[in-house]
C-alpha cells in the first residue's frame, strides 16, 4: 500500500472529533495552505516557461520538478484536510490518479489516453493532438474555433491504435525491431535492410489481417451510420489519412504514412488497418529514429472525412520562404484532386498574391493541364482527361484567390506561425480546408527578414515597459475590453483581451484570444498558467491597459520586449514566425509538454458547478484551484464561529462611531497590551482592518440623523426579526472582529442588517482576497432589495464579483496587489457607513443611479481607485 492509500485509510478510520484547536493554530494552517499554493504555482510557471524555447533542460530536470511538485501537492491536500476536519480526503484519490499518469510518462511507459475510440471532428480541437494526432486536431480547431469549412468526419483516436496493438499482441515484435535498429546504428548494409524489411513486414501483415477489437468495429460502424444519416445519402465515401503523433506539427513525416482517397464506407475498416500498418514500414520507422522518437511515443490516429469531389485543389504558403520581404502569399492549383501536385507528379498553375487587402494578384503563371485526378463513382480515384477548354485556363478566379488568401491569413494570425495549407473548391465553388500545418522557414531567414530595429523605432508606442511578461510572443488584432461575464460570452476569435485584472474565469476564452493585457495580476496566478499552456502572448499588471486601450483599437502586442504599438506592425509578426524552434524537436521537450497536460490545464472554473469537487479535478492545477477556494471558505467559517464564542482576550474598539465592536487579536493585529480593555483605531496594525476603519470613518458618510420609517416597513422588520431578537447572544453573535497583521474577519450587526467581511492582504498578490456579505434592513423587502442592488452596482464598478439574491449581497475580489486591496477595504468601510440606513430612503428604482453618484462624490476614498487603478497615461 503506498503512502497515499495509508493516509486515506488512516483518515477514514479516524472517527474521533477533531481536537478543539485554537483559532490561531488553524489560522497558521491556512497560511501554510497559501504558502504551498504559491510554491506550486511558481513551480508550474517555471515548468511552463521551459516550453518557451528560451531554456534548455534534460530529463533529470523533469524528474526533479515532477517529484518536487508532487510533494508540494500532497502537503497542500494534507493541510486543507487538517483545516477542514478531513472534509476533502477524496482529493488524495484525484491526486494519486494524476500523479500515476505523470510518473508513467517520466518512466517512459506507453501512455494510453482515456478517450473514446472515435471522436467526431465537431468535438476535436488542438488540445487533443495527443489523442487525435495534429492533423485531425488542426482540422477540428479551424472548424470549431474559427468557423472555417472543413469536410465532415471523425478521428479514430490513439487509444484505438494502442488497443489494436495489444489485441494483435505486437509488443514483442515491435521491441525486436527497436532492438535491431539500435544494434545496427548507422551500418545499413543490404543485409540489414533486408532483415528490417522482413521484421516490419510481419507486423504490417498482422495489422492488415483484420484482427480488430470488436468495440472498435462497432464504434466505427456507428460513426459511419451517423454521418450517412446526417448527409441523407445511401452511401458515403471517405478520405482516410494518417494523423500520427507529431505529424503535421513539428514533423512532416515526409510522406512516410499512407493516405487513401474515396474509400467506400464498407471498406473503411480495411483502410484504417492499412493506414495504421504504414507506421511500420522501414522508412517510417527509421524516420522516427532519426528524429529522436522513442517507440513508446509512437501512436497512429487516423482522420476520416467525407470525400470532397474537388473541382480544383492545391497548396498555399502564407509566406514566401525564399523571399518573405516581398510580402506575398504563394498559391499552386490544379484541376481535380491535389494529391499529384503535393507529390510533385504534375505541374500546376502558380500565383503570387499580396498579403495585404484587397489581396491583388501580382503574378499568375497558367500552365497546360492535360489530365487530372478525379474520384470514381464506385470508389477510388483515377486519371481523367481535362476538357480542352480548361487545359489552358486558370484554375482559380480572382475572387476565389482573394477568398483563399483571406482564409489562409486568418489561420496564420490564429496560430501565429506561417502556414502550409492544402485546400479544395468543390463542384459548388465552396472552399474547404483539407490540411494546415506550420510552414518550415529557412534558418537564415530570421536575420535577413528586415531591419527590425528601424521598423520598431518608427512605430507609434502606446505602452512600454509596464507590467510583467507572462508569455512571450507577438500578437496583432483588435482590442476587446472584458468587464463582465457577458463580455466573455461575446469575445471574438483573435481579439486582444484587455481587462482590469487576472481571474480564473478568463480561462474560458484564452484559446480564442490573440493576446492578453491586464491592469493588475500575477505572473504566477491561475490565468497566467493557462496563458502559458496555450502560449498566448500575455502581459499583466500594466496599471493602465484599460485606460489606454479601447474596444476596436487595432494594436500590436510585443510580449517579448513588453511594448504595445498602435496599429499593425507586420514586420514583427514575420520576425516571430521565423524564430527557430529547434529544441521543440527534442525528446525532453516532447516529454515535458505531455506531462504539463496533466499539470497545467484548468478545468474547475465555476465554483458553483457540480464538477467543482475532488472528482472533477483532472490536473494538478485543478487541485490547487479547488484547495485555495475551499481553504478561504473554511477560514471564513472558522472565523464566524470564533465570533460567537466568549473570549476574555477581546478588547472594545473606542472611536467616534457607535459600533460596540470587540476585537480579538490572534497575531500582531494591534499594538494593545495584554492588560488593555479598550483599543483605539490608531492601535490597529491589521492591514485590511486598518484600511476598513479608515473608510468607515470617512467624514460625511456615517449619518447620525434619525430617518423616518413608515408603519409597513416597521412591522415588516418586527415580524422578520422577532426570532433573531429573541435569540441568545451566542446564537446571534456579537459585533466582533478577529484580526492578525494581514487578516480580518468582521461580524457586524448595525440595526436590522448584518455584515460579514473577511479579508487577507499581503505583498504576495496570489494570496489576497476580500469577501463581503450584506443582508437585511429595517424597511420592507422591496426597499431592502433596492439597497442590495445599489451596493452590488458600487461593488461591480470596483471589480468585485457580485451575487444578489433579494436583500442578500455577496461580493468577492482577489489577486489584486496590496495597495489595490487596501483601497478596496477602504471602499467597503465607506460603503458600510453610507448605506447603513439607506434602504428607508430608496423609494423608487429611479433613485439608484442618483445615490451611486452621490456616494462617489461624497467619498474621497474612491479617488485613489480612479487615478491609480483605472489606468493612467504611460
Amino acid at each position: 500500500m503506498n503512502i497515499l492509500d495509508r493516509l486515506k485509510s488512516a483518515f477514514k478510520a479516524w472517527r474521533k472529533p477533531r481536537p478543539n484547536y485554537p483559532f490561531a493554530f488553524l489560522f497558521r494552517k491556512f497560511q501554510g495552505v497559501l504558502e504551498l499554493n504559491n510554491a506550486i504555482l511558481e513551480r508550474m510557471a517555471e515548468m511552463g516557461a521551459k516550453l518557451s524555447g528560451d531554456y534548455v533542460f534534460d530529463k533529470h530536470y523533469i524528474e526533479e520538478a515532477t517529484e518536487h511538485l508532487g510533494d508540494l501537492v500532497q502537503k497542500l491536500i494534507y493541510e486543507l484536510n487538517l483545516l477542514s476536519d478531513q472534509k476533502y480526503i477524496e482529493l488524495y484519490s484525484a491526486f494519486q490518479r494524476i500523479q500515476t499518469g505523470i510518473q508513467r510518462e517520466v518512466a517512459g511507459e506507453r501512455w494510453v489516453p482515456d478517450v473514446p475510440y472515435i471522436l467526431p471532428l465537431t468535438a476535436v480541437n488542438r488540445d487533443l493532438s495527443e489523442e487525435t494526432g495534429a492533423k485531425s486536431a488542426n482540422l477540428g480547431e479551424v472548424k470549431n474555433a474559427m468557423g472555417i469549412a472543413v469536410a465532415d468526419g471523425f478521428a479514430i483516436t490513439t487509444r484505438a491504435f494502442h488497443d489494436m496493438l495489444e489485441h494483435c499482441k505486437l509488443a514483442p515484435a515491435i521491441d525486436e525491431v527497436s532492438r535491431f535498429i539500435k544494434e545496427v546504428g548507422d551500418d545499413w548494409t543490404e543485409t540489414n535492410e533486408t532483415r528490417l524489411d522482413e521484421l516490419t513486414r510481419q507486423i504490417r501483415a498482422r495489422l492488415t489481417a483484420g484482427w480488430v477489437p470488436e468495440p472498435l468495429t462497432g464504434a466505427l460502424h456507428r460513426a459511419v451510420y451517423d454521418l450517412t444519416r446526417e448527409a441523407r445519402k445511401d452511401q458515403l465515401f471517405f478520405a482516410v489519412r494518417s494523423s500520427a503523433t507529431g505529424e503535421d506539427s513539428e514533423y512532416t513525416f515526409a510522406g512516410q504514412h499512407e493516405s487513401l482517397l474515396n474509400v467506400p464506407s464498407e471498406q473503411l475498416l480495411e483502410a484504417y488497418c492499412q493506414v495504421v500498418a504504414s507506421a511500420y514500414t522501414p522508412g517510417a520507422w527509421r524516420y522516427r529514429v532519426s528524429k529522436g522518437f522513442r517507440e513508446q511515443e509512437m501512436a497512429m490516429a487516423v482522420c476520416c472525412q467525407v470525400m470532397v469531389p474537388a473541382r480544383a485543389s492545391g497548396v498555399l504558403y502564407t509566406m514566401d520562404p525564399i523571399a518573405p520581404e516581398r510580402d506575398a502569399v504563394l498559391v499552386s492549383a490544379v484541376w481535380g484532386l491535389g494529391g499529384p501536385l503535393v507529390a510533385g507528379a504534375v505541374q500546376g498553375d502558380s500565383y503570387r498574391v499580396d498579403r495585404t487587402a484587397p489581396h491583388v494578384v501580382r503574378t499568375m503563371k497558367v500552365v497546360q493541364k492535360p489530365r487530372m485526378l478525379k474520384v470514381q463513382p464506385g470508389g477510388g480515384v483515377d486519371w481523367e482527361t481535362v476538357p480542352e477548354a480548361l487545359q489552358h485556363r486558370s484554375c482559380l478566379s480572382t475572387l476565389q484567390l482573394q477568398e483563399l488568401v483571406r482564409t489562409a491569413l486568418f489561420i496564420e494570425r490564429y496560430y501565429k506561425r506561417a502556414q502550409d495549407i492544402e485546400w479544395a473548391f468543390d463542384e459548388n465553388a465552396r472552399l474547404l480546408l483539407l490540411q494546415t500545418r506550420p510552414l518550415k522557414l529557412p534558418k537564415e531567414l530570421r536575420r535577413d527578414l528586415c531591419r527590425i530595429a528601424d521598423v520598431v523605432e518608427a512605430a507609434s508606442v502606446l505602452i512600454s515597459g509596464k507590467g510583467t511578461v507572462v508569455q512571450r510572443g507577438i500578437a496583432t488584432g483588435k482590442v476587446f475590453v472584458v468587464r463582465s461575464d457577458d463580455d466573455l460570452l461575446r469575445f471574438p476569435h483573435g481579439a486582444i483581451l484587455v481587462t482590469a485584472q487576472t481571474a480564473p474565469r478568463l480561462a474560458r476564452v484564452i484559446r480564442k484570444a490573440g493576446g492578453i493585457i491586464t491592469d493588475m495580476g500575477s505572473a504566477t496566478g491561475h490565468m497566467a498558467t493557462v496563458a502559458r499552456e496555450f502560449r498566448v502572448p500575455t502581459v499583466v499588471d500594466t496599471g493602465c491597459a484599460t485606460r489606454v486601450l479601447h474596444n476596436g483599437d487595432e494594436i500590436t502586442l510585443d510580449a517579448t520586449e513588453n511594448v504595445i504599438y498602435r496599429g499593425l506592425v507586420p514586420e514583427l509578426c514575420y520576425f516571430e514566425m521565423s524564430e527557430e524552434e529547434v529544441f521543440e524537436e527534442s525528446l525532453e521537450y516532447r516529454l515535458l509538454r505531455r506531462i504539463l497536460r496533466m499539470i497545467s490545464p484548468l478545468n474547475v472554473l465555476d465554483r458553483y458547478s457540480a464538477t467543482f469537487a475532488p472528482s472533477g479535478c483532472r490536473t494538478i492545477h485543478d487541485i490547487t484551484r479547488f484547495v485555495h477556494e475551499k481553504a478561504v471558505e473554511e477560514l471564513i467559517r472558522l472565523s464566524t464561529a470564533q465570533s460567537r464564542r466568549r473570549s476574555t482576550a477581546a478588547k472594545r474598539l473606542v472611536m467616534g462611531i457607535p459600533l460596540g465592536l470587540l476585537v480579538i487579536d490572534i497575531d500582531g493585529g494591534t499594538t494593545a497590551t495584554e492588560g488593555d480593555r479598550e483599543l483605539r483605531p490608531e492601535q490597529m496594525t491589521s492591514t485590511p482592518m486598518r484600511a476598513f476603519l479608515e473608510g468607515l470613518r470617512e467624514p460625511g458618510l456615517w449619518g447620525t440623523e434619525p430617518v423616518s420609517v413608515d408603519f409597513g416597513s416597521f412591522m415588516s422588520s418586527v415580524t422578520r426579526t422577532f426570532s433573531t431578537a429573541s435569540a441568545s447572544p451566542e446564537e446571534i453573535g456579537r459585533n466582533l472582529a478577529v484580526v492578525s497583521r494581514e487578516y480580518m474577519n468582521l461580524n457586524l450587526r448595525l440595526g436590522y442588517h448584518f455584515n460579514i467581511i473577511d479579508a487577507y492582504v499581503v505583498e504576495n498578490i496570489n494570496d489576497n482576497y476580500a469577501y463581503f456579505r450584506f443582508l437585511g434592513g429595517v424597511s420592507e423587502f422591496t426597499r431592502r432589495s433596492r439597497r442590495a442592488r445599489l451596493i452590488a452596482e458600487i461593488l461591480e464598478r470596483e471589480g468585485f464579483r457580485v451575487e444578489v439574491r433579494g436583500d442578500l449581497v455577496v461580493g468577492r475580489i482577489k489577486k489584486l496587489n496590496q495597495e489595490a486591496m487596501k483601497t478596496r477595504m477602504k471602499l467597503l468601510g465607506a460603503l458600510v457607513a453610507y448605506t447603513r440606513q439607506l434602504d428607508v430612503q430608496l423609494e423608487s428604482d429611479d433613485q439608484l443611479s442618483e445615490f451611486v453618484e452621490d456616494f462617489e462624490r461624497r467619498s474621497a476614498v474612491l479617488k485613489p481607485i480612479n487615478l491609480q487603478e483605472r489606468g493612467r497615461q504611460p
